[in-house]
């Protein structure tokens, strides 16, 4: 019988000498690498700036914390997200203001983001996902519209890399944008994260790249490569910065993961059609964004919905292919249904779309070492899953 993962990494010979030369090179923190990781990935993201760090969740709260958003401070984002968007809140001493989804989609509802502006509102945390960007354009014309431009739009990127926006890649649309690096993610350093953007001068900001970081090695007034040159210990903290700087090792893996990724994508979108050419012909298979003409999907995710089918039969459909081996998933389980949430005072009924697009969801394996063949099988024993439980 296969045994077919989720989402293992793409890891070549290439990536690992990549490693083994900075581990030889006696320099493996931030450094020379990731300083080119990040020229590469801002030149990637048709994009000015670059600044990696060892998560999207530091780069989403890197940003709050430059701008002094902070308790008392009100941030809009949607409940259908991974905990990170919103626990950095949290972390701020912030309770996020959830907008639910629109009906039968997994983004944010505009229509609902206008009205739940208030006077407070400093940011908003839109969030692209499965590799689909939101309409960006549309959300700053709310901002115009409410005569709130001020208010600071991050998106929550972390799936979108590569995705198409308006025939530019995504990273430069918004403020601030924030990629994902984690092991499971499309382009992968290990662990890390990047956040990218246009105005190095935003909100009047004299060099915001070097603020954050600043703010991501501890305040100090130095990087580490040039505290330590020969004679040059002396340096200053300048602020109460966090510990959340990419490493040259990391950094490694990325610079040679840029340089496969296009190919990789192309890999990723030839196993979603795959997954589209049997699932079509179902009439109870919903079959997930691509592309169309203003948008086009990174291929992060695979995110089926199956009409007709709950929690428990979506459930028994994610069993039934675990005991063939095959490794789906469920993205997301909506943030007011987790016990931290639920204590805050959330509740799920307040948020009807999101339950509706997460009860019926299965994720079905994208990873770019995922042969085609491969692909067709998962495909038919989900059908053969779904139509068991339908009986």
């Amino acid at each position: 019988m296969k045994k077919i993962p989720f989402s293992p990494p793409d890891i070549t010979e290439r990536e690992i000498d990549a490693v083994v030369e900075v581990l030889k090179s006696g320099w493996i923190t931030s450094g020379p690498k990731t300083q080119q990781f990040e020229n590469n990935l801002a030149e990637y993201c048709d994009t000015n700036k670059s600044v990696a760090v060892s998560s999207a969740s530091a780069g989403l709260e890197l940003i709050l914390k430059d701008f002094d958003i902070k308790e008392g401070d009100e941030v809009i984002t949607t409940p259908y997200t991974y905990t990170a968007t919103a626990s950095v809140c949290l972390h701020r001493g912030i309770k996020p203001k959830f907008v639910d989804v629109a009906k039968d989609s997994f983004l944010i509802d505009i229509e609902k983001l206008a009205d739940a502006i208030t006077p407070k509102t400093k940011a908003i945390y839109t969030v692209d996902f499965g590799g689909v960007p939101v309409d960006y354009d549309a959300i700053k014309e709310v901002l115009k519209a409410k005569g709130r431009e001020d208010i600071i739009l991050v998106s929550d990127s972390a799936h979108s890399l590569g995705a198409i926006y308006k025939g530019k890649k995504v990273g430069g649309q918004v403020d601030f944008h924030v990629f994902s690096f984690h092991a499971v993610k499309n382009l992968t350093t290990a662990e890390g994260g990047a956040i990218t953007f246009e105005n190095n001068n935003f909100k009047g900001r004299e060099d915001l790249h070097k603020d954050f970081k600043l703010q991501s090695l501890h305040g100090q007034s130095k990087d580490a490569l040039s505290k330590m040159k020969a004679g040059a210990w002396e340096y200053d903290i300048v602020t109460d910065g966090h510990k959340c700087n990419m490493t040259d090792m990391g950094s490694a893996i990325g610079l040679v993961q840029l340089t496969r990724y296009e190919e990789m994508l192309r890999k990723r979108e030839a196993i979603f059609d795959t997954y589209t050419k049997v699932l079509a012909e179902k009439d109870w298979a919903i079959i997930p964004f691509k592309k169309d003409e203003t948008k086009e999907t990174s291929y992060h995710l695979y995110p089926l919905r199956i009409k007709g089918f709950g929690e428990a039969e979506r459930n028994e459909v994610i069993k039934i292919l675990a005991e063939k081996d095959i490794a789906t998933n469920v993205h997301f389980k909506p943030l007011p249904m987790f016990t931290l949430y639920k204590n805050l005072g959330y509740n799920i009924e307040d948020y009807p779309n999101a339950y509706a697009q997460y009860a019926n969801e299965i994720s079905l394996p994208v990873y770019s070492t995922l042969s085609l063949e491969d692909a067709e099988y998962v495909a038919k024993e989900l059908v053969a899953a779904v139509e068991k439980v339908m009986k």
